[in-house]
């Protein structure tokens, strides 16, 4: 491909500088001298990786996104600048099964969680809900999916995995309308970037008063107090954990979380040992004499946890 068939290919999927960066490994200096035509002349390496991502037979916005050129976010980083910024409208009009979150007018892709992820926020969520019910406040906890239109306007629609609304009449058209009490969002490696650089910011601006990040990987808690923007706290699994919106009155005991669904880590650990032709092997049976009828190989790679 030439240059200009890159920069025609480039405008057709909606890419930005950052996006071609993250995905084809070429660093966002190059990507951008190519683009502007401050080098001429790339390195062949490099014309090979962009010719990898942005060719014609790689990628077709239409089979990805249902909307061709939308500006599709899938391995979050730094905050995009579009190409074409798109608005809560555009979000409502997608298939119910398309999960994303629109942050500023960028859609970002949402891979569906994991176990663990489930196991950790369906456990808080769970505390958090016997904690109102047994003090009949105004406060209410949910858990994802639910829409929050955080800033209130109509360029954000966020997902959080957990959140607190204490104020009743932020509930609107069957979705939070403005900034949660409080928000908990499990890391993943897919979402690390955005969850950590992009929403940290967001949620501190829009008035959320107090964010969660857990990382199951590490078995870590960050804690952040925005409303009185304190130095973060951080917590490991051993700890139990304040909620500060509620001055202590509620605890998480990580310990607790982690001793309930900790056959959830352990089916992950025996599950990398695995090929993935083992994985979809059929069970073995055992026959009288001792010896099993099917013998299965098992893998010793070390894969991490996610």
């Amino acid at each position: 491909m030439t240059i200009e068939e890159m920069k025609r290919r480039k405008r057709e999927l909606g890419y930005t500088n950052q996006m071609i960066a993250d995905r084809s490994c070429v660093p966002l200096s190059t990507v951008q001298k190519i683009f502007s035509g401050a080098t001429a002349s790339p390195r062949r390496e490099t014309i090979q990786a962009l010719e990898k991502l942005l060719g014609s037979h790689t990628y077709d916005a239409a089979t990805y996104f249902p909307m061709a050129g939308t500006a599709l976010v899938r391995e979050p980083g730094a905050a995009y600048e579009a190409d074409r910024l798109y608005t809560v409208k555009d979000y409502l009009a997608l298939p119910d099964d398309q999960r994303v979150e629109l942050i500023d007018g960028v859609f970002y892709d949402m891979a569906a969680p994991t176990t663990i992820h489930q196991g950790i926020g369906g456990f808080i969520h769970k505390k958090f809900l016997d904690h109102v019910l047994d003090h009949q406040g105004p406060c209410y906890p949910f858990i994802s999916p639910v829409d929050v239109q955080l800033d209130r306007d109509d360029k954000t629609m966020l997902q959080p995995d957990v959140l607190i609304v204490c104020d009743r009449g932020k509930y609107r058209h069957g979705r939070i309308f403005g900034a949660p009490d409080l928000i908990i969002e499990i890391l993943s490696p897919s979402t690390r970037k955005k969850d950590m650089q992009i929403k940290l910011q967001k949620y501190g601006s829009a008035g959320v008063q107090e964010y969660w990040m857990i990382d199951p990987e590490s078995k870590k808690v960050i804690q952040y107090d925005l409303e009185h923007l304190g130095i973060p706290a951080i917590y490991t699994f051993e700890d139990t954990v304040p909620v500060l919106i509620w001055g202590g009155a509620c605890e998480i005991d990580f310990k607790e979380l982690y001793a309930a669904i900790s056959f959830l880590w352990e089916a992950e650990e025996d599950s990398s040992s695995l090929s993935p032709e083992d994985s979809f092997s059929e069970p073995s049976h055992e026959k009288e004499d001792g010896r099993t009828a099917v013998e299965q190989d098992h893998s010793a790679e070390d894969q991490s946890l996610f």
